[in-house]
């Protein structure tokens, strides 16, 4: 079953953010736009590729009152010692959640329950915190963080104008479209 428009469902969590152990819950999410970031482990070879990509847009992203959360199965303790000592998770300003216990995982029906691991998804979450959209690749294929950027615009586009949706590679600024019969099979 999908999750897509559904409410992220309850979920509490230790986090490492900016030096620090914290606390995060789905109450923490909710009021902004939000970003989870599944990845499969620390210590691994895509992920932190993928990871210091969305390191490298994060200021664009809190531009755009947006706060990301990467999540893996491993511990806030791992994420701390990969924080230190490498130079590309080094640079993460964002809060990096340990889910041990599979419960968020399992909440966002990532988990490969098998394996105990995280598939690769990103899931863009509303104020509401409603899943409006997502993403999941095979092991082996890195996502694009410029690529989520455009998505978040247009979430964000369609959330502002009801009535009106983004067309395939929207770009902000670009026109849009107000579905109606006037448009069936002319486009």
């Amino acid at each position: 079953m999908s999750v897509i428009n559904t409410e992220i469902k309850p979920f509490t969590a230790e986090a490492f953010k900016n030096g620090e152990f914290i606390t995060v819950s789905d109450t923490d999410v909710k009021g902004k736009w939000g970003v989870f970031f599944f990845y499969p482990a620390d210590f691994t070879f895509v992920c932190p590729t993928e990871l210091g990509d969305v390191a490298d847009h994060y200021e664009e992203l809190q531009k755009l009152g947006v706060e990301v959360y990467s999540v893996s199965t491993d511990t806030h303790f791992t994420h701390k010692a990969w924080h230190d000592s490498s130079e590309t998770i080094g640079k993460i300003k964002y809060t990096m959640i340990g889910d041990p216990t599979l419960q968020i995982s399992r909440n966002f029906e990532i988990l490969r329950e098998d394996q105990g691991l995280a598939n690769r998804g990103t899931f863009i979450v509303d104020p509401q915190g409603v899943i409006q959209a997502i993403e999941i690749t095979a092991e082996g294929i890195g996502r694009n963080a410029a690529d989520l950027l455009r998505k978040i615009k247009a979430a964000q586009y369609v959330a502002a104008h009801p009535g009106e949706v983004c067309p395939a590679k929207w770009e902000e600024g670009e026109a849009t479209l107000a579905p109606s019969l006037d448009l069936v099979g002319k486009i």
